[in-house]
C-alpha cells in the first residue's frame, strides 16, 4: 500500500503538467529557431538547387590534380538557319570521308528548331563542345550555343542541338571541337600549386607551434594555482620589486640601445664582426670569474673590492650584449652572401639573416627585461630585509611611502597606455586622476594592513595572468591575422605569428591545470629540502609535466594545421588563401584539390602525432 501511494504521488497532476509546459517552452524556442535559421526544404527541393548541387558535387568529386596532354579535332559543316526563300539549297562539297565530318539533319531549319548532328571517324571515346557557329567567317567565330558530344568506341555521336535565334541570309556553321589525350598524366598546375601552399601550412603551423610552445611554458608557471598560492611578501618587498620593473627596463633598454649603436658603429665589416664574436666571450669569462670567485682570499671583501667587482660584472654584462649584436650583423652578412653563393640552397642564407635580424631586434628587449628583473629582485630583497629588521610603526611608515608611490606608478602608465591608445587629450583622466586613485589605493592598502604581513602576491600574478590569458583566448586566431597581416602584410608570415600567439594563450591554459593536476608529495619533499621556486620546478614540477606537456604540443600542431586553412582567408598565406581563391572563381576541382591536400595532411599529422605520443609518453 505504501509502494502505492509514492508511485501514486510521483503521478501527480503538478508534474504532469510540470512535464507538459517544459516540454511546450522546448517546442517555442525550437519553433524560434526555425525561423531565425530559416530552415526551409521548399529550397532544397528546388530544381535549380537540386542543378547546381549535382554539378558542384561532380566537380568537387574531380579533383584538378591529374591530366593529359590534348590534341584537338576541329571540324565545321555549313548550315543555313533559315532555308533559303527559293527552297533551293546551294551546292557545298561532299565532306571528305577518310576524314572525321559531320552530317546535319536537316540540312537547313528554322530559329529554335532542333536539329540533329551525326560525327564520323572521329576519334573513340573522346569529348568536347558542339557550337552553333554564326558568320561566314569559321576562323574568327562567336559561339551562341553548346552541347557536347562524346563518341563511341568507332568515333561516332548524335546529338540533337536546338538552333538559336539567330537568323541570316549567309552560310552558317555547325562546329565540333574533340579532344582527345595523348601520352602519359602529368599534374596540373593547380596540384603544384596545392604541393607549394601545402608545404608552407605545415611549416608555419610548425614555426607557430614551436615558438609560441617556447613561450607558453614559462607562462603556464605563473598561470598555476598550486605553484602561485604560497608565494607570499611583505609589503615593502612587493612595492619596491613592482617599482623595479619600470626603472629597470626603461634604463636597460636606453643601455643596451646604446650598446648596439655602439656596435654599428664599429662593426662595418663582416671581420670585425667575426673578432668581436670570438673575442667577447673570452672577455666574458674573464670578468665573470674574477667579479664572482668561487673561493674569497678574504673573509670579507673590502668595500673598494665589492665596488670594482661589481663594475666589472656590469661592463662584462655590456660586454656580452655587444657580442649579441656582433653576432647578429655576422649572421645577417653571412646570410647574404650565402644567399647569393649556394643556389637552390640560398635559403639556408636567408634563414641566417633573419636569425640575425631577430637577434639584433630582441636583445634590447632581453636588455630591458633582463635589467627590470634584476632591479626588481634586489630592490625586493632590501623591501623583505626592512620587513625583518624595522620595527613595526617604521615598517608602517615605509609601507605608506612605498605603496602610495607604487600605485602611483602603476596606474599612472596605465593612464599612459590609455592615453596612447585613444588620443583623448585630456591630461587631467588620463595623467593625474590615475595618479591621485592609484596613490590612494596604495596608501589604503599600507593603512589597512599589518605591516610586517606576508601578502599573497602569488595569487594577484595568478588571477593577472589568467585574466590575460583568457582576453587574449576569447579572440579568435582570424582576428589575429587580420592584425598581423597589418602589421608585416599579406603572406604566410602574417598567419605564422597570428597562430603563434593563439598557441601562446592556448598552451599556456592547458599547461597551467596540467601542473595544478600533479601530484602534491614530490613537491612537498623537495621544499622541505629548503630548496627555493626555481629548484622546486625543476626538480619536483618538470618530471610529473613533460609526457603531458609533449602531448599537448604534437595536438597543437595538429589544430595550427587546420587552423592555417582558415587563416589564408584573410590573406595569411597557406593553403586556405589559394582555397578562397578557387571557391570565389567557381573553380570547384580547384577547391577539391586543396580539401583533398588539406584531408591527407590532417589524417598524415593525426597518425605521426599518435606514433610520437606512443612512443615518447
Amino acid at each position: 500500500e505504501g509502494a502505492f501511494m509514492k508511485n501514486n504521488k510521483k503521478a501527480s497532476p503538478w508534474k504532469s503538467f510540470r512535464t507538459g509546459l517544459i516540454a511546450f517552452f522546448a517546442m517555442v524556442i525550437f519553433a524560434y529557431g526555425f525561423q531565425i535559421t530559416r530552415v526551409n526544404l521548399e529550397e532544397l527541393r528546388s530544381e535549380t538547387r537540386q542543378e547546381s548541387l549535382v554539378r558542384v558535387t561532380r566537380a568537387l568529386a574531380k579533383p584538378d590534380i591529374l591530366e593529359y596532354d590534348q590534341v584537338e579535332e576541329v571540324v565545321n559543316a555549313p548550315f543555313y538557319l533559315p532555308c533559303p526563300a527559293d527552297g533551293s539549297m546551294p551546292n557545298t562539297p561532299a565532306p571528305n570521308k577518310t576524314e572525321p565530318y559531320l552530317v546535319i539533319t536537316p540540312a537547313c531549319a528554322g530559329e529554335g528548331e532542333t536539329i540533329q548532328v551525326e560525327g564520323f571517324n572521329f576519334a573513340p571515346n573522346t569529348t568536347g563542345p558542339l557550337r552553333f557557329v554564326p558568320g561566314s567567317d569559321p576562323n574568327n567565330p562567336v559561339s551562341l550555343g553548346r552541347e557536347n558530344a562524346d563518341t563511341d568506341d568507332n568515333g561516332h555521336f548524335i546529338v540533337n542541338m536546338e538552333l538559336p535565334k539567330r537568323a541570316s541570309d549567309d552560310v552558317q556553321y555547325i562546329r565540333a571541337t574533340l579532344r582527345r589525350n595523348v601520352g602519359s598524366p602529368h599534374f596540373t598546375q593547380t596540384a603544384k600549386d596545392t604541393w607549394e601552399k601545402i608545404v608552407e601550412t605545415v611549416f608555419m603551423a610548425l614555426l607557430a607551434t614551436v615558438f609560441g610552445t617556447m613561450l607558453a611554458i614559462p607562462l603556464s608557471f605563473i598561470a598555476a594555482r598550486n605553484l602561485m598560492k604560497p608565494v607570499k611578501s611583505p609589503l615593502s618587498s612587493i612595492a619596491l620589486s613592482v617599482l623595479g620593473w619600470p626603472i629597470g627596463i626603461a634604463f636597460g633598454f636606453m643601455v643596451v640601445r646604446g650598446v648596439g649603436a655602439l656596435s654599428t658603429t664599429i662593426g662595418s665589416t663582416i671581420w670585425i664582426n667575426l673578432v668581436s664574436v670570438i673575442i667577447s666571450p673570452i672577455i666574458i669569462s674573464a670578468g665573470v670569474r674574477w667579479a664572482l670567485p668561487q673561493v674569497e682570499t678574504t673573509d670579507v671583501p673590502s668595500t673598494q673590492v665589492r665596488m670594482a667587482r661589481g663594475a666589472t660584472l656590469f661592463l662584462t654584462i655590456l660586454v656580452g650584449f655587444y657580442g649579441l649584436f656582433q653576432l647578429a650583423s655576422l649572421a645577417m652578412s653571412a646570410g647574404d652572401i650565402l644567399n647569393v653563393s649556394l643556389g637552390s640552397f640560398g635559403f639556408l642564407g636567408y634563414f641566417l639573416f633573419q636569425i640575425g635580424d631577430i637577434v639584433a631586434i630582441i636583445t634590447p628587449v632581453l636588455g630591458a627585461l633582463a635589467v627590470g628583473g634584476a632591479l626588481s629582485s634586489f630592490l625586493g630583497r632590501i623591501g623583505q630585509r626592512s620587513s625583518e629588521k624595522l620595527s613595526a610603526s617604521s615598517l608602517k611608515t615605509l609601507n605608506i611611502v612605498l605603496a602610495t608611490v607604487t600605485g602611483a606608478t602603476v596606474l599612472g602608465l596605465l593612464g599612459q597606455l590609455v592615453e596612447w591608445l585613444y588620443q583623448l587629450g585630456q591630461p587631467m583622466y588620463t595623467q593625474w586622476l590615475p595618479l591621485i586613485i592609484g596613490g590612494a589605493l596604495g596608501l589604503a592598502l599600507a593603512i589597512f594592513t599589518k605591516a610586517k604581513e606576508a601578502l599573497p602576491i602569488g595569487m594577484v600574478i595568478y588571477y593577472i595572468t589568467r585574466t590575460f590569458l583568457n582576453a587574449l583566448r576569447s579572440i579568435e586566431a582570424l582576428v589575429m591575422a587580420i592584425v598581423f597581416v597589418i602589421a608585416v602584410g599579406i603572406g604566410p608570415f602574417a598567419g605564422a605569428m597570428a597562430l603563434g600567439l593563439h598557441t601562446i594563450v592556448s598552451l599556456a591554459k592547458l599547461y597551467s591545470e596540467q601542473v595544478e593536476s600533479i601530484m602534491t608529495g614530490p613537491l612537498e619533499a623537495v621544499e622541505a629540502t629548503g630548496a627555493n621556486r626555481l629548484q622546486t620546478i625543476i626538480y619536483a614540477v618538470i618530471p610529473q609535466i613533460v609526457p603531458p606537456y609533449i602531448s599537448y604540443t604534437m595536438y597543437r600542431w595538429d589544430i595550427n594545421v587546420r587552423m592555417s586553412t582558415i587563416i589564408g582567408f584573410v590573406g595569411g598565406g597557406g593553403i586556405g588563401f589559394l582555397l578562397q581563391q578557387n571557391i570565389n572563381l567557381l573553380n570547384y576541382r580547384g577547391a577539391s584539390a586543396q580539401m583533398l591536400a588539406i584531408a591527407i595532411v590532417v589524417a598524415s599529422m593525426d597518425y605521426v602525432s599518435s606514433v610520437l605520443r606512443e612512443k615518447t609518453i
